[in-house]
Protein backbone atom coordinates (compact mmCIF):
# COMPACT_ATOMS: atom_id res chain seq x y z
CA UNK A 1 0.00 0.00 0.00
CA UNK A 2 2.89 2.37 0.77
CA UNK A 3 4.25 1.98 -2.76
CA UNK A 4 0.80 2.59 -4.25
CA UNK A 5 0.37 5.76 -2.24
CA UNK A 6 3.80 7.01 -3.33
CA UNK A 7 2.95 6.35 -6.99
CA UNK A 8 -0.38 8.13 -6.66
CA UNK A 9 1.28 11.05 -4.87
CA UNK A 10 3.85 11.37 -7.67
CA UNK A 11 1.14 11.25 -10.34
CA UNK A 12 -0.94 13.84 -8.50
CA UNK A 13 2.06 16.13 -8.13
CA UNK A 14 2.82 15.74 -11.83
CA UNK A 15 -0.80 16.56 -12.67
CA UNK A 16 -0.55 19.79 -10.66
CA UNK A 17 2.87 20.71 -12.05
CA UNK A 18 2.24 20.01 -15.74
CA UNK A 19 0.19 23.16 -16.47
CA UNK A 20 2.90 25.36 -14.98
CA UNK A 21 5.61 23.50 -16.87
CA UNK A 22 3.64 24.09 -20.06
CA UNK A 23 3.28 27.76 -19.17
CA UNK A 24 6.97 28.28 -18.47
CA UNK A 25 7.90 26.30 -21.56
CA UNK A 26 5.83 28.59 -23.81
CA UNK A 27 6.88 31.92 -22.27
CA UNK A 28 8.69 34.02 -24.92
CA UNK A 29 11.73 34.70 -22.75
CA UNK A 30 13.56 36.70 -25.44
CA UNK A 31 10.68 39.17 -25.70
CA UNK A 32 9.72 39.11 -22.04
CA UNK A 33 11.20 42.50 -21.18
CA UNK A 34 9.25 44.25 -23.94
CA UNK A 35 6.04 42.45 -23.02
CA UNK A 36 6.35 43.27 -19.34
CA UNK A 37 7.02 46.95 -20.02
CA UNK A 38 4.24 47.49 -22.54
CA UNK A 39 1.57 50.08 -21.81
CA UNK A 40 -1.11 47.40 -21.43
CA UNK A 41 0.90 45.44 -18.90
CA UNK A 42 1.94 48.49 -16.87
CA UNK A 43 -1.61 49.85 -16.79
CA UNK A 44 -3.01 46.50 -15.70
CA UNK A 45 -0.29 46.14 -13.07
CA UNK A 46 -1.00 49.64 -11.74
CA UNK A 47 -4.74 48.94 -11.48
CA UNK A 48 -4.13 45.54 -9.89
CA UNK A 49 -1.76 46.91 -7.27
CA UNK A 50 -4.08 49.83 -6.49
CA UNK A 51 -7.15 47.62 -6.16
CA UNK A 52 -5.42 44.87 -4.18
CA UNK A 53 -3.66 47.20 -1.73
CA UNK A 54 -6.76 49.31 -1.02
CA UNK A 55 -8.90 46.20 -0.65
CA UNK A 56 -6.36 44.69 1.76
CA UNK A 57 -6.54 47.79 3.96
CA UNK A 58 -10.33 47.54 3.97
CA UNK A 59 -10.18 43.80 4.68
CA UNK A 60 -7.95 44.47 7.68
CA UNK A 61 -10.23 47.22 8.97
CA UNK A 62 -13.45 45.23 8.58
CA UNK A 63 -12.17 41.70 9.07
CA UNK A 64 -10.31 42.18 12.36
CA UNK A 65 -13.35 43.10 14.48
CA UNK A 66 -15.47 40.50 12.71
CA UNK A 67 -12.94 37.74 13.41
CA UNK A 68 -12.69 38.86 17.05
CA UNK A 69 -16.47 38.77 17.49
CA UNK A 70 -16.74 35.32 15.90
CA UNK A 71 -13.89 33.94 18.02
CA UNK A 72 -14.64 35.60 21.36
CA UNK A 73 -18.40 36.02 21.54
CA UNK A 74 -21.32 33.63 21.54
CA UNK A 75 -24.55 35.01 20.08
CA UNK A 76 -27.61 33.75 18.21
CA UNK A 77 -26.88 33.36 14.52
CA UNK A 78 -23.11 33.02 14.86
CA UNK A 79 -23.12 29.95 12.61
CA UNK A 80 -25.08 31.88 10.01
CA UNK A 81 -22.62 34.77 10.15
CA UNK A 82 -19.70 32.37 9.81
CA UNK A 83 -21.40 30.71 6.83
CA UNK A 84 -21.85 34.12 5.19
CA UNK A 85 -18.16 34.82 5.73
CA UNK A 86 -17.13 31.56 4.07
CA UNK A 87 -19.71 31.74 1.26
CA UNK A 88 -17.63 33.94 -1.11
CA UNK A 89 -14.89 31.29 -1.01
CA UNK A 90 -17.14 28.56 -2.43
CA UNK A 91 -19.42 30.76 -4.53
CA UNK A 92 -18.58 31.05 -8.24
CA UNK A 93 -16.98 34.50 -8.59
CA UNK A 94 -19.32 35.43 -11.45
CA UNK A 95 -22.28 34.78 -9.16
CA UNK A 96 -20.67 36.99 -6.52
CA UNK A 97 -20.23 39.75 -9.10
CA UNK A 98 -23.83 39.38 -10.21
CA UNK A 99 -25.00 39.61 -6.60
CA UNK A 100 -22.93 42.76 -6.11
CA UNK A 101 -24.38 44.24 -9.28
CA UNK A 102 -27.97 43.70 -8.18
CA UNK A 103 -27.21 44.98 -4.68
CA UNK A 104 -24.91 47.92 -5.38
CA UNK A 105 -25.68 48.76 -9.01
CA UNK A 106 -27.57 51.91 -9.92
CA UNK A 107 -30.85 49.99 -9.78
CA UNK A 108 -29.81 47.75 -6.89
CA UNK A 109 -31.66 47.84 -3.61
CA UNK A 110 -28.76 49.74 -1.98
CA UNK A 111 -27.06 51.14 -5.06
CA UNK A 112 -30.13 53.12 -6.11
CA UNK A 113 -29.99 55.07 -2.85
CA UNK A 114 -26.25 55.60 -3.13
CA UNK A 115 -26.76 57.07 -6.58
CA UNK A 116 -29.83 59.19 -5.83
CA UNK A 117 -28.60 60.54 -2.47
CA UNK A 118 -24.83 60.81 -2.95
CA UNK A 119 -24.42 60.45 -6.73
CA UNK A 120 -22.21 57.39 -6.13
CA UNK A 121 -22.12 54.73 -8.83
CA UNK A 122 -19.87 51.76 -8.10
CA UNK A 123 -20.24 49.48 -11.17
CA UNK A 124 -17.57 49.86 -13.87
CA UNK A 125 -15.32 52.00 -11.69
CA UNK A 126 -12.11 51.29 -9.81
CA UNK A 127 -14.13 51.61 -6.58
CA UNK A 128 -16.32 48.79 -7.85
CA UNK A 129 -13.21 46.71 -8.51
CA UNK A 130 -12.14 47.33 -4.91
CA UNK A 131 -15.55 46.27 -3.61
CA UNK A 132 -15.38 43.06 -5.66
CA UNK A 133 -11.86 42.35 -4.39
CA UNK A 134 -12.91 42.90 -0.77
CA UNK A 135 -15.91 40.60 -1.22
CA UNK A 136 -13.82 37.65 -2.42
CA UNK A 137 -10.71 38.18 -0.25
CA UNK A 138 -12.27 39.02 3.12
CA UNK A 139 -12.97 35.36 4.06
CA UNK A 140 -9.27 34.42 3.82
CA UNK A 141 -8.31 36.98 6.44
CA UNK A 142 -11.27 36.42 8.75
CA UNK A 143 -10.79 32.64 8.80
CA UNK A 144 -7.06 32.96 9.51
CA UNK A 145 -7.63 35.47 12.31
CA UNK A 146 -10.55 33.61 13.87
CA UNK A 147 -8.60 30.36 13.86
CA UNK A 148 -5.59 32.04 15.51
CA UNK A 149 -7.73 33.71 18.17
CA UNK A 150 -9.57 30.48 19.00
CA UNK A 151 -6.42 28.33 19.00
CA UNK A 152 -4.51 30.61 21.37
CA UNK A 153 -7.53 31.78 23.35
CA UNK A 154 -6.54 30.15 26.67
CA UNK A 155 -2.89 31.23 26.53
CA UNK A 156 -3.80 34.69 25.26
CA UNK A 157 -6.34 35.22 28.03
CA UNK A 158 -3.76 34.24 30.66
CA UNK A 159 -1.16 36.63 29.25
CA UNK A 160 -3.69 39.45 29.03
CA UNK A 161 -4.82 38.85 32.62
CA UNK A 162 -1.22 38.90 33.86
CA UNK A 163 -0.60 42.15 31.97
CA UNK A 164 -3.70 43.73 33.51
CA UNK A 165 -2.63 42.52 36.95
CA UNK A 166 0.70 44.28 36.44
CA UNK A 167 -1.21 47.49 35.84
CA UNK A 168 -0.90 47.84 32.06
CA UNK A 169 -3.71 49.92 30.53
CA UNK A 170 -5.91 48.24 27.86
CA UNK A 171 -4.12 49.93 24.96
CA UNK A 172 -0.76 48.66 26.24
CA UNK A 173 -2.18 45.15 26.70
CA UNK A 174 -3.35 45.23 23.10
CA UNK A 175 -0.06 46.60 21.79
CA UNK A 176 2.42 44.58 23.89
CA UNK A 177 0.57 41.30 24.46
CA UNK A 178 -2.36 40.66 22.12
CA UNK A 179 -0.95 41.91 18.82
CA UNK A 180 2.45 40.15 19.11
CA UNK A 181 0.63 36.87 19.77
CA UNK A 182 -1.69 37.09 16.77
CA UNK A 183 0.61 39.01 14.42
CA UNK A 184 1.85 35.94 12.46
CA UNK A 185 -1.73 34.86 11.72
CA UNK A 186 -2.67 38.44 10.91
CA UNK A 187 0.21 38.79 8.46
CA UNK A 188 -0.54 35.44 6.85
CA UNK A 189 -4.23 36.26 6.48
CA UNK A 190 -3.49 39.66 4.97
CA UNK A 191 -0.99 38.18 2.52
CA UNK A 192 -3.49 35.55 1.39
CA UNK A 193 -6.23 38.18 1.09
CA UNK A 194 -3.93 40.42 -0.94
CA UNK A 195 -2.96 37.57 -3.27
CA UNK A 196 -6.62 36.62 -3.72
CA UNK A 197 -7.55 40.22 -4.50
CA UNK A 198 -4.68 40.48 -6.97
CA UNK A 199 -5.88 37.38 -8.83
CA UNK A 200 -9.61 38.14 -8.77
CA UNK A 201 -11.36 37.78 -12.13
CA UNK A 202 -15.02 36.76 -12.14
CA UNK A 203 -16.53 39.21 -9.67
CA UNK A 204 -14.40 42.06 -11.06
CA UNK A 205 -15.35 41.61 -14.71
CA UNK A 206 -19.02 41.22 -13.78
CA UNK A 207 -19.29 44.15 -11.39
CA UNK A 208 -16.48 46.52 -12.46
CA UNK A 209 -16.06 45.61 -16.12
CA UNK A 210 -12.89 45.35 -18.17
CA UNK A 211 -11.99 48.96 -18.96
CA UNK A 212 -8.31 49.42 -19.92
CA UNK A 213 -6.52 51.79 -17.59
CA UNK A 214 -9.51 51.98 -15.23
CA UNK A 215 -10.74 48.56 -14.11
CA UNK A 216 -8.65 46.18 -16.21
CA UNK A 217 -6.54 44.18 -13.76
CA UNK A 218 -3.83 41.66 -14.61
CA UNK A 219 -6.22 38.66 -14.78
CA UNK A 220 -8.62 40.60 -17.04
CA UNK A 221 -5.77 41.75 -19.28
CA UNK A 222 -4.56 38.15 -19.48
CA UNK A 223 -7.98 36.93 -20.56
CA UNK A 224 -8.27 39.64 -23.21
CA UNK A 225 -4.73 39.04 -24.50
CA UNK A 226 -5.42 35.33 -25.05
CA UNK A 227 -7.54 36.23 -28.06
CA UNK A 228 -5.20 38.69 -29.75
CA UNK A 229 -1.72 38.39 -28.24
CA UNK A 230 -0.94 34.99 -26.65
CA UNK A 231 2.66 36.01 -25.89
CA UNK A 232 1.44 38.92 -23.78
CA UNK A 233 -1.02 36.60 -22.03
CA UNK A 234 1.86 34.29 -21.16
CA UNK A 235 3.89 37.17 -19.76
CA UNK A 236 0.97 38.38 -17.64
CA UNK A 237 0.31 34.84 -16.43
CA UNK A 238 3.96 34.53 -15.45
CA UNK A 239 3.65 37.62 -13.22
CA UNK A 240 0.64 36.19 -11.41
CA UNK A 241 2.20 32.74 -10.98
CA UNK A 242 5.43 34.18 -9.58
CA UNK A 243 3.56 36.43 -7.15
CA UNK A 244 1.30 33.61 -5.97
CA UNK A 245 4.25 31.26 -5.52
CA UNK A 246 6.18 33.90 -3.60
CA UNK A 247 3.25 34.42 -1.21
CA UNK A 248 2.91 30.68 -0.59
CA UNK A 249 6.62 30.25 0.04
CA UNK A 250 6.66 33.23 2.39
CA UNK A 251 3.76 31.73 4.34
CA UNK A 252 5.17 28.20 4.32
CA UNK A 253 5.32 27.93 8.11
CA UNK A 254 1.64 28.83 8.38
CA UNK A 255 0.21 26.18 6.03
CA UNK A 256 2.54 23.21 6.51
CA UNK A 257 4.52 21.75 9.43
CA UNK A 258 7.95 23.17 10.09
CA UNK A 259 10.98 20.94 10.37
CA UNK A 260 10.96 21.40 14.16
CA UNK A 261 7.37 20.26 14.36
CA UNK A 262 8.15 17.28 12.17
CA UNK A 263 11.12 16.34 14.36
CA UNK A 264 9.01 16.71 17.49
CA UNK A 265 6.31 14.49 16.01
CA UNK A 266 8.88 11.87 15.07
CA UNK A 267 10.40 11.80 18.58
CA UNK A 268 6.99 11.58 20.27
CA UNK A 269 5.87 8.83 17.91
Amino acid sequence: MKRSFIILAVLTTAFLALPFIGLFQRVPWSELNNLLTSDTTLDALRVSLTVSLISTIIVFSLGTPLAWVLAKMSFPGRRLVRSLVVLPMVLPPVVGGTALLFALGRSGFIGQWLYSWFNISLPFTISGAVVAAVFVSLPFYVIAMESALMTSEHQLNELENVARTLGLPPISVLRRVTLPQIFPAMAAGLALAWARALGEFGATITFAGNLPGRTQTLPLATFLALESNPEEALALSLILVVISLAVLLALRDHWMPTSKNEEKFTVEA
